[in-house]
C-alpha cells in the first residue's frame, strides 16, 4: 500500500503533469478505434437478438406466442423467462425481470428473438404475439405523489433548528421546482457480444462502465460462478453513467442466447430502441422553504426533494442521496432539512448521469437564490459570494468543508479573467439601448463532493506487467469512455516507474485480470485506479532500485530512475544504467516483475441510514461567468461568452482536464437550455410513449449553441493532499458550470420587465419556454401566480412568495 503522504509528491521529470493527446485520439479521428459492436464484424456463425417491445405504458402479461416468430426464416430462438437457469433479474436490488410478467414501461421488452440475421430478427420479432392485460398508469411526477407511490429509502438531511431560523428570519419565501431529466445520446448505443469456449467458460464484450456487475449478473442469470464469466470492455463511445447500470441486462442476454445455442450472439441497440429502453437522468420535483436575514446570509433551507425513479430502483437511491448532499452547493445554510423520496411511475428506470444527482441539488438551490435576490434587491452576485462558505464550516451532513479558499480563488479569478465588472456597465448600457434584445450575465460556482457515498466502492486494483525487453503492461479496473482514464493511466505509470511514456502501453479491463473492481463513476476513475497503478508500479520499481543499486555500487536509496535509466545520486550525465538492461538483469537475478495493486481512499465514514458523516475525500471546486442575449420576439437566444476557472488540483493532464470542462460545460447546458424529453401522458393508445425518441425530436447541443468566446483556466497552485500526484478529479463538476447559463438567462429575462421582479424560468430552458417566460415578466403578478400578460401559470417552476412562518412583522415581499 501506498503511504498517503507519497500518494501526492510528483517527482521531477514526471510524464504526469505534460499535455499530451487521449491516448486513442489518432484512432478516434481514423475511425479505426475498435468498439464491442465492431468485434461482431470479424466473428464468424454469429446470431443477432432483437427485443420484444410491448405498446403498454403498464400490463399484466397474459400470454406470449413465439410460434410465428419461429417460421420466420433464420429465426433460430425466442428467449423467454422459461430459459432463464437462474435468476431471472438484471439488477442488483433483484427489482428488474429480464424477462418481466409485468410490463412496466411503453416499450419494455418482454422476450428476445434470436436470428441469423439482424432483418429476420427484426421480423420474428415482430411476429410474435403478447397478450397482455392493461393496466393502471402513473406517468407523472405530480400523479406519483398524489398516488403515494414511492420505492426505496426515504433520506433526510437534517442539521439546527429549521422551524425557529424561519421564524427568525427577516425574509422567508417558499416555492415549486419541477425539472426534466436528459437522455444520455452516447454515440455508441449498448451492446454486447458473448461466447461460450470449448470448456463452458462465457466470455462477454460488453459497452459497460462497470464490468465486474455486468460480471455478476450474467453469472447469477446463467447459474455460474463468476470464475465462470469473463467480461472485458475495449471501450466505449460515451458513457456518462448510462452504462453503469444497464448494461448488465443486455450482456446477460446475450449470453443466455450463446449458453442456449452454442454460437455467438450479439446485441446491439438502434438508437430509438435505446432512447425508449434505458433509463434518463432523474427529473425531479422540489418545495422548499427559504429564510434569509436582514442582510441576505442564508438562515434555513427546509425541502422536499421528489426524484423520478421510474418503474425500478436501479441507482435512484444513491442518486438521491448524492442530490441531498448537494443541494447546499457551496453556501452554508447553518439551520436544513431536506427530505427525500423516490417516485415509482410507468417509464423507463431512471439511473446515472453525469453528476449523479448533484446537478439536481445544485440546481434547487441556485433557482432559490436567483429567484430571491431580487426580491431582496440584492444584486445576485454579491449575493451567491455573501453566502459561502468559510473556514471552520460543515456541511448539512456534518462534513468540514476544506479549503473553502479556493472557492474564494476561484470566484475571484474567474470575475478578474471575465471583465465583469465592465462589460456588466456595457451589458446595462446594451439593455438600454436594445428594447427587443437584452443580455444577462451570471456567475455561478460549484462545490462538488468526490469519492462513491457507498464506502466500500472507493477501492481499485492493477495488474502492471513488465517485460524482458523493458516495455510495460497495465492492466487496472476502470474503464475508458473517451473520458481519457486510460491516458492518464499511461501517465501515471510512466511516472511512477521512471520511464518514457511510449514504454508503457494498456490494456482492454478485463475482469479475469482485476477482480471486483467497481464502477468507472463518481468522478473516481484517476483516483482510485492512480492509486493503484502506482501502487503496483512502486512495488516493481523498489525491486528493481534494490537491482540498481547491486550494479552501481550503492544503496538502492541512492538511486533514482529518471527518463529510463538508474543512476546514482550525484552521478554525471550519461552515467547510469538504461531501463532495457535494468529489467534484463532484475530477470537473470529472477526477480518479480510484475505486480497487483491496490488502493483505499482513506478518511471516509457515512452512515446513510442516518446521512451524517464524511463521505466524500474533498470537494472540486469551480466558477463559471456566462453572457447571453435573449430575442424577445422568438425567445431564442445565444451564449455569447463563457469564462471559467477550475479546480483540478495538479493536473494529470491538462489537455484531456480542458476537455473534459468544455465538454461538461456544454452537456450541462443541453440539459438546462435545450434537452427537452417529452412523454405522452395521455390515458389513451400510446399513452407513455417516449415522444422525442430521435436526435430530430431531441434538441442536443451543436457547434452553434457553443459560446462565442470560451475561456478555460485551471486554478493554479492547487496541489491535493492525499490524492494522487496531487490532482483532483474532473468528470464530473465542470457540468454543474452550466448553472450560469440558466441564471443569465434568468437575469436577460428579467430585463424585459420592471426592476426588482423575480422571473420564473422553467428547465430546460428552451427558447419557448423563455418566450413564456420574458412574456410574463413584462406582464403585472397579481400575486396568486397568475400573469396579467395571458392569464397563464407556469407548469414548471413556481411563484416565490412570501411563506406564512408567523406574525412578526416584516417587510413586504411580493413577485
Amino acid at each position: 500500500m501506498i503511504a498517503i503522504h507519497d500518494l501526492a509528491t510528483r517527482p521531477e521529470s514526471a510524464a504526469v503533469g505534460v499535455p499530451i493527446p487521449h491516448e486513442s485520439a489518432a484512432l478516434h479521428v481514423t475511425g479505426t478505434a475498435l468498439y464491442t459492436d465492431d468485434i461482431s464484424y470479424r466473428t464468424k456463425d454469429l446470431l443477432h437478438a432483437f427485443p420484444v417491445q410491448t405498446t403498454h405504458a403498464h400490463a399484466r402479461v397474459i400470454a406470449i406466442n413465439s410460434a410465428p416468430a419461429l417460421a420466420v426464416p433464420g429465426v433460430v430462438r425466442v428467449l423467454t423467462a422459461d430459459d432463464v437457469p437462474g435468476i431471472n433479474d438484471a439488477g442488483v436490488k433483484h427489482d428488474e425481470p429480464l424477462f418481466p410478467p409485468e410490463i412496466m414501461f411503453y416499450g419494455h421488452p418482454v422476450c428476445w428473438v434470436l436470428a441469423e440475421t439482424l432483418e429476420a430478427a427484426r421480423r420474428g420479432a415482430a411476429a410474435v404475439a403478447v397478450e397482455a392485460e392493461p393496466l393502471p398508469a402513473i406517468l407523472t411526477v405530480a400523479q406519483a405523489i398524489e398516488a403515494a407511490s414511492f420505492q426505496g429509502a426515504r433520506p433526510i438531511v437534517a442539521c439546527g433548528d429549521v422551524e425557529q431560523a424561519l421564524q427568525q428570519a427577516r425574509h422567508a419565501f417558499s416555492g415549486e421546482l419541477e425539472f426534466s431529466g436528459q437522455e444520455h445520446f452516447y454515440l455508441e448505443t449498448h451492446a454486447a457480444l458473448a461466447h461460450i469456449d470449448e470448456n463452458g467458460q462465457v466470455f462477454v464484450q460488453s459497452s459497460t462502465q462497470h464490468p465486474s456487475e455486468t460480471q455478476e449478473i450474467v453469472a447469477h442469470v446463467l447459474a455460474r460462478a463468476s470464475s465462470e464469466v469473463t467480461v472485458e470492455c475495449l471501450r466505449m463511445g460515451g458513457g456518462f453513467g448510462g452504462k453503469e447500470m444497464q448494461p448488465h441486462g443486455y450482456a446477460a442476454v446475450a449470453a443466455l442466447g450463446a449458453a442456449l445455442t452454442r454460437r455467438p450472439v450479439r446485441v446491439r441497440l438502434s438508437r430509438q430502441q435505446d432512447m425508449t429502453m434505458t433509463g434518463k437522468r432523474h427529473g425531479f420535483h422540489a418545495t422548499w422553504r427559504v429564510g434569509f436575514d436582514a442582510d441576505g446570509h442564508l438562515l434555513a433551507l427546509d425541502a422536499v426533494l421528489t426524484a423520478d425513479g421510474g418503474w425500478s430502483l436501479d441507482l435512484s437511491e444513491p442518486v438521491l442521496a448524492r442530490a441531498l448532499c448537494h443541494v447546499d452547493n457551496a453556501y452554508w445554510i447553518p439551520n436544513v432539512r431536506v427530505k427525500g423520496r423516490i417516485a415509482k411511475t410507468n417509464k423507463v428506470s431512471n439511473t446515472a448521469f453525469r453528476g449523479f444527482g448533484g446537478p439536481q441539488g445544485m440546481l434547487v438551490i441556485e433557482d432559490i437564490l436567483g429567484r430571491c435576490a431580487p426580491l431582496l434587491g440584492i444584486d445576485p452576485i454579491a449575493l451567491r459570494e455573501r453566502n459561502f462558505y468559510r473556514a471552520g464550516q460543515s456541511t448539512p451532513y456534518g462534513q468540514p468543508v476544506r479549503h473553502p479558499v479556493r472557492l474564494a480563488a476561484v470566484w475571484s479569478e474567474t470575475i478578474t479573467r471575465g471583465k465583469t465588472a465592465s462589460r456588466a456597465d456595457e451589458l446595462e448600457r446594451f439593455n438600454a439601448e436594445h428594447p427587443h434584445r437584452k443580455r444577462g450575465l451570471a456567475i455561478t460556482p460549484v462545490k462538488f463532493g468526490i469519492s462513491f457515498n457507498m464506502t466500500p466502492f472507493n477501492q481499485a486494483g492493477a495488474l502492471v506487467l513488465v517485460y524482458k525487453d523493458g516495455s510495460v503492461l497495465v492492466n487496472h479496473g476502470g474503464t475508458e469512455m473517451g473520458q481519457g482514464l486510460h491516458t492518464k493511466m499511461l501517465q501515471v505509470a510512466a511516472t511512477a516507474l521512471g520511464v518514457p511514456l511510449d514504454k508503457v502501453r494498456l490494456a482492454p479491463t478485463r475482469t479475469d485480470k482485476v477482480p471486483n473492481t467497481s464502477a468507472t463513476a463518481a468522478s473516481s476513475g484517476a483516483d482510485l485506479n492512480g492509486g493503484a497503478v502506482k501502487d503496483a508500479c512502486e512495488q516493481i520499481r523498489e525491486r528493481l532500485l534494490t537491482v540498481a543499486g547491486g550494479m552501481l555500487g550503492v544503496s538502492p536509496r541512492d538511486v533514482l530512475i529518471t527518463d529510463g535509466v538508474a543512476r546514482a545520486l550525484g552521478a554525471r550525465p550519461g552515467d547510469g544504467i538504461a531501463w532495457q538492461e535494468l529489467v534484463q538483469a532484475a530477470y537473470l537475478q529472477r526477480v518479480q516483475l510484475s505486480a497487483a495493486g491496490f488502493y483505499r481512499t482513506a478518511g471516509l465514514h457515512w452512515d446513510s441510514s442516518a446521512m451524517r458523516g464524511s463521505p466524500f475525500k474533498y470537494f472540486a471546486y469551480g466558477a463559471a461567468a456566462t453572457e447571453v442575449e435573449v430575442d424577445a420576439f422568438t425567445g431564442a437566444y445565444r451564449i455569447l461568452r463563457v469564462d471559467i476557472v477550475h479546480d483540478v488540483g495538479d493536473s494529470l493532464s491538462p489537455l484531456i482536464d480542458l476537455g473534459q470542462i468544455e465538454g461538461g460545460f456544454v452537456q450541462g447546458a443541453g440539459w438546462l437550455t435545450l434537452e427537452d424529453l417529452r412523454w405522452d401522458c395521455s390515458t389513451g393508445e400510446g399513452g407513455g410513449r417516449l415522444l422525442t425518441q430521435a436526435a430530430s425530436t431531441y434538441k442536443l447541443p451543436s457547434f452553434s449553441e457553443m459560446p462565442e468566446i470560451f475561456n478555460v483556466t485551471l486554478l493554479e497552485n492547487a496541489h491535493e493532499a492525499g490524492v494522487v500526484y496531487g490532482s483532483k478529479a474532473v468528470g464530473e463538476p465542470p457540468l454543474m458550470l452550466a448553472l450560469s447559463v440558466r441564471e443569465a438567462l434568468r437575469q436577460a429575462v428579467a430585463a424585459f420587465g420592471p426592476s426588482g421582479s423575480s422571473v420564473n424560468l422553467p428547465s430546460p430552458a428552451t427558447p419557448e419556454a423563455v418566450f413564456w417566460a420574458l412574456q410574463d415578466a413584462s406582464a403585472p403578478c397579481d400575486g396568486a401566480g397568475t400573469w396579467a400578460g395571458h392569464g397563464r401559470t407556469p407548469v414548471d417552476g413556481a411563484v416565490v412568495r412570501p411563506a406564512p412562518v408567523g406574525d412578526r412583522p416584516k417587510q413586504p415581499l411580493h413577485v
